[in-house]
């Protein structure tokens, strides 16, 4: 069979995947690396070992497609978003790529709110103004040395290492990428000319933007040598992992979102041209030309419950908890025991920013809290709580999409926790909405062998991933359950706002060095 190799560069690995016409995944190969935390607030990758992934998963994915008699005829790009790193007049890096997580920047964000200009760069960008934007970590780096900032030949993310590492030549990015920078026009297609005064650097240093479909000339001779593939195979430029998982679960069309729901959660829907919402609470990603997603990310998904592993179940003296299959047996232990306690968790509230938190609030230095605390409740409490609050949160950006009119029917879910009974039934009933489960866990892999597909015209109707993509049957919400959370789901929005400040406080607090006593 011929097969198109979807190739994502994520933020703690790359995956390859190899699918034909028929949408269906037939190898996957993954290269993982670490996520770097020298310090407080600092989130970074090692460039070099990044591109050497790359490269990596693309020659094992490359051998077992050979093994099994298929023909690669393409490779399709997938990358993570909001990535920042410096790279010369070749491509290469100068630094680490800061990604999404790093939340050095989030005195700028705070400060681009304060001065009233957040809300019409978010209008024209379609990204929010928050430390994890690329716009926002340029004025960050440029308060600290404008003159670096302005002599940096090329400022790109993940997509412009990967092309370089892979393509060599041009400083190029897709349309995609580039929309959730913080410094691209949605609308006008261009480079934004007061975003890009913001960040302190020219057009010349940002890369060229190309539509999600261009065919870059091909691979280059050493990357073809040590892949097995041919020189000059076509390479497509792809888009952002996140509008690729959409496209990955058959969610194409306004009135079926996407869930994501792993360490951290996304919801998103694909809407025909670039949309805003008034409340600025939603992001909007470019997919193809006439295919724009909208939606919203959350920090904390499967995460919380890893978290009660580790503070609720850890024995003494095992302060971290369990790791690898002991860790995913406690976790599925704890999720059972949750299951037992009554939906709402008997008057208990969870605000689950353990990470911090993104949508539908967009303020760095979040903080979570346990509401309605009483000497009754016990850990089973606790854990199905954070995985209510997590989901609730979920519901406040499908809250978002019906007031932008985008009337959404179903969802189809992907991601490590909705293997859990628990968690796909709390997503239907705080949704409201049935849930699919998508066949495959390789999503957004998925979704970047079809859009190559489609960019090599043997796939010419993207909204055809409805029906190519497998689903299980719908998981429908309990009515009873839904009428629980439809009723605490107005308590979460008024505690969050009501103590926003207080927890943002007893952040900056915590990086205050103590007072000698």
């Amino acid at each position: 069979m011929d097969v198109v190799v979807g190739l994502d560069s994520g933020t703690t690995a790359t995956k390859a995947v190899t699918a034909g016409t028929d949408g269906r995944v037939r190898d996957v190969a993954s290269v993982a690396y670490p996520l770097l935390v020298p310090a407080p607030g600092r989130a970074e990758l090692d460039a070099g070992r990044l591109t050497a992934a790359a490269v990596e998963a693309l020659g094992e994915v490359a051998a077992l497609a050979r093994d099994r008699g298929d023909t690669v005829v393409a490779v399709s790009l997938s990358a993570a978003m909001h990535g920042l790193v410096p790279m010369d007049d070749e491509g290469s890096p100068l630094g680490p790529v800061v990604t999404w997580a790093d939340d050095r920047a989030a005195q700028w964000a705070q400060a681009l709110v304060a001065d009233g200009r957040a809300a019409d760069l978010h209008a024209r960008t379609g990204t929010p103004v928050h430390a994890m934007s690329p716009l926002v970590k340029l004025s960050w780096e440029r308060a600290e040395d404008a003159t670096r900032v302005a002599g940096v030949p090329r400022w790109g993310g993940v997509k412009e290492l990967v092309v370089a590492a892979l393509c060599g030549g041009r400083h190029v990015l897709d349309r995609s990428c580039a929309s959730a920078t913080g410094l691209y026009d949605i609308r006008g297609g261009r480079w934004d000319e007061e975003a890009m005064s913001i960040a302190g650097v020219r057009p010349g240093q940002l890369g060229e933007v190309l539509p999600t479909t261009a065919v870059l000339p091909g691979l280059r001779s050493e990357v073809a040598a040590a892949t097995g593939l041919p020189p000059g195979l076509p390479v497509v430029v792809g888009a952002s992992d996140g509008v690729l998982a959409n496209l990955g679960v058959g969610a194409v069309s306004s009135d079926v979102a996407a869930v994501s729901l792993g360490t951290s959660g996304a919801m998103r829907v694909v809407v025909p041209r670039p949309t805003v919402d008034a409340g600025r609470r939603l992001f909007c990603y470019a997919l193809t030309d006439d295919a724009w997603v909208v939606g919203g990310a959350i920090n904390n998904g499967g995460s919380v419950v890893r978290w009660a592993a580790q503070a609720l179940a850890a024995g003494p003296g095992d302060a971290d908890g369990p790791v690898g299959e002991a860790a995913d047996d406690l976790d599925a232990r704890l999720l059972e025991e949750a299951a037992a306690v009554p939906v709402g968790s008997s008057g208990l509230l969870c605000l689950p920013y353990l990470l911090g938190e993104r949508a539908p609030w967009w303020r760095s230095g979040m903080r979570g809290a346990y509401l309605g605390l009483r000497r009754e409740h016990r850990r089973p409490h606790l854990v199905r709580a954070a995985v209510e609050g997590v989901c609730q949160q979920l519901a406040l950006v499908r809250d978002a999409f019906a007031a932008t009119d985008v009337p959404v029917r179903e969802v189809r879910a992907t991601g490590g926790a909705v293997a859990s009974p628990l968690w796909i039934r709390t997503l239907a009933a705080a949704l409201d909405l049935p849930v699919r489960v998508a066949d495959s866990p390789e999503g957004t892999g998925l979704g970047a062998c079809l859009l190559g597909w489609h960019a090599l015209g043997a796939l010419p109707d993207l909204t055809a991933a409805t029906a190519l993509v497998a689903v299980h049957e719908p998981v429908l919400p309990d009515p009873d359950a839904v009428a629980v959370y439809r009723q605490l789901r107005p308590l979460v929005d008024r505690s969050t706002t009501a103590l926003a400040d207080v927890l943002t406080t007893l952040d900056a607090l915590d990086d205050v060095p103590p007072t000698p006593t």
